[in-house]
């Protein structure tokens, strides 16, 4: 028995689709803007397909397909990560630390 139908449907604007065809063509693009260029071409196509179901079908988790399909319906048309999501990059200070044995 299907659940209830998406609460977001994006209404993707032709020039988003054609980047998401060329990027899903690519050989050398990244993983995920492919697997995102996937899953908006799939919706475009099935708008109505459930977060699970859409995700199997491009290898991203429901939540993942909740996430970027609740970005586009607000108007964000974009496959790259939006800024502050996950852990940020760190680097080390040059030189020895307090405890990394610059004493020896």
């Amino acid at each position: 028995m299907p659940g209830p139908l998406p609460t977001f449907r994006p209404a993707f604007p032709e020039e988003f689709l054609q980047r998401a065809r060329d990027t899903a063509r690519r050989k050398t693009a990244p993983h995920q803007a492919v697997q995102r260029s996937q899953l908006a071409l799939l919706l475009y196509q099935e708008p109505h397909l459930g977060h699970a179901e859409a995700g199997q079908r491009v290898g991203l988790s429901a939540s993942q397909v909740r996430r970027w399909r609740k970005r586009w319906a607000a108007g964000d048309f974009s496959l790259a990560d939006a800024s502050g999501r996950g852990r940020k990059a760190t680097f080390s200070p040059a030189g020895p630390g307090p405890r990394q044995g610059g004493g020896l």
